[in-house]
């Protein structure tokens, strides 16, 4: 933990909090009361929050938000008097939704989102599903929100949304009720049990030499963030979120490889630049203006989800069904169409595997950077030629 984040909790000290640069939310925690911490969004919210390791999980209890609920010497009071009950060896929070009379979709979510800030990389595409599909069951308690009701819920999102984004709303309900609830004391049924997820298809789509040639000449007529960046994502064929995240810290230009901490694989992936990745990041190095080599003004410090942009070029380059993860599709099919095995492939692309782990583990940088090099230099020459192509018609 930084020192910065632990000091006694003082009014002044609070008010002029705020959530560190490039990040979402950030804890700080008190010297006074072990235990207490304060969290602190982005959007300047702040709440009191009792850090304990209960039957064996650790859990933060909200508290109250600061400073319209509770105070700081309030927040210490409850604060202490909850780790008195955790001592005697009750739940202070299970504690409190019994005392309410029964738990609500709205106080499970608000104990599982929690746990997985903690644990679960993907837990912002939680808060999503759950604004957005299930938010308008927060009043209603578990027991009484029915099988049948999900099912059409399901259904509705299916058409709406799409099959893909119903089956995550689905499996965020049943996971909710199946793990987190029952650490909460709630023994009734699973309404999100039995129900059938759609068939999901997976995608093959990938850009072919004409669409290369097509996709780069739309490229050119974007402003030059995003030009980088789409190109970036091809050309390394990281995922969206890591692109948007890379930090200048984890470049190093003399060893032309991009180190990335954590992947969505839970492990730390190495990926080789090539000639035209570097390209980019040594021209936009000269301007930096901060941690992230794609720097937005934005809450997150970095560009988020450039949905209008991806529209604006594929629709100028006249490309269907494209979308913006098919760019990493496109990487490594190309690797694959220049005979390139699919453990190279893997490795380069942060794959985990049971069956390919181990060999993945034993493989260095060198020939996966060969590999990248000769799948990469196969699409610019592809998208080049094609390019040429239309200009001699």
């Amino acid at each position: 933990m930084a020192k910065d984040s632990r000091f006694k909790f003082t009014t002044l000290r609070l008010e002029k909090l705020t959530c560190p640069a490039g990040k979402t939310h950030a804890y700080f925690y008190d010297e006074e009361v072990r235990g207490l911490a304060l969290y602190v969004a982005a959007t300047g919210a702040m709440t009191f929050y009792l850090s304990k390791r209960i039957g064996g999980r650790y859990t933060r209890l909200r508290l109250g938000a600061w400073p319209h609920e509770l105070s700081i010497d309030a927040a210490r009071q409850e604060a202490r008097k909850a780790s008195g009950e955790v001592a005697k060896g009750n739940d202070p929070h299970r504690e409190k939704l019994a005392a309410r009379g029964a738990m609500t979709l709205g106080d499970l979510f608000a104990h599982h989102i929690e746990i997985a800030k903690q644990h679960n990389k993907s837990w912002e595409g939680n808060e999503d599903q759950y604004r957005l599909h299930l938010s308008q069951w927060k009043g209603r308690r578990l027991a009484d929100i029915t099988r049948a009701e999900v099912q059409s819920l399901h259904a509705r999102v299916g058409k709406n949304s799409g099959r893909y984004v119903a089956n995550r709303v689905l499996a965020l309900l049943h996971h909710m009720y199946r793990k987190t609830a029952p650490n909460l004391g709630y023994t009734g049924p699973n309404p999100a049990a039995g129900v059938e997820k759609f068939k999901e298809k997976s995608r093959e789509r990938f850009l072919n030499a004409e669409e290369l040639a097509r996709f780069f000449a739309s490229l050119e007529m974007e402003a030059e963030l995003f030009r980088d960046f789409f190109a970036m994502a091809l050309l390394t064929g990281a995922r969206r979120a890591n692109v948007q995240g890379m930090e200048w810290t984890r470049i190093n230009f003399a060893e032309a490889v991009w180190r990335i901490p954590e992947t969505k694989s839970g492990e730390a992936v190495t990926v080789p630049l090539v000639a035209d990745a570097l390209a980019i990041l040594t021209r936009r190095a000269e301007s930096r203006t901060g941690p992230f080599v794609f720097a937005s003004r934005g809450r997150t410090g970095h560009l988020v989800e450039p949905k209008s942009a991806w529209k604006r070029i594929v629709e100028r380059a006249g490309l269907v069904d494209v979308r913006l993860h098919d760019l990493r599709r496109t990487f490594g099919s190309w690797q694959a169409a220049a005979g390139v095995s699919l453990n190279i492939i893997g490795k380069s692309m942060g794959h985990k595997n049971q069956s390919t782990t181990a060999i993945y583990a034993r493989l260095n940088v060198q020939p996966v950077r060969a590999a990248v090099t000769t799948a990469t230099a196969a699409m610019m020459q592809a998208a080049k030629g094609k390019g040429d192509e239309k200009k001699k018609d």
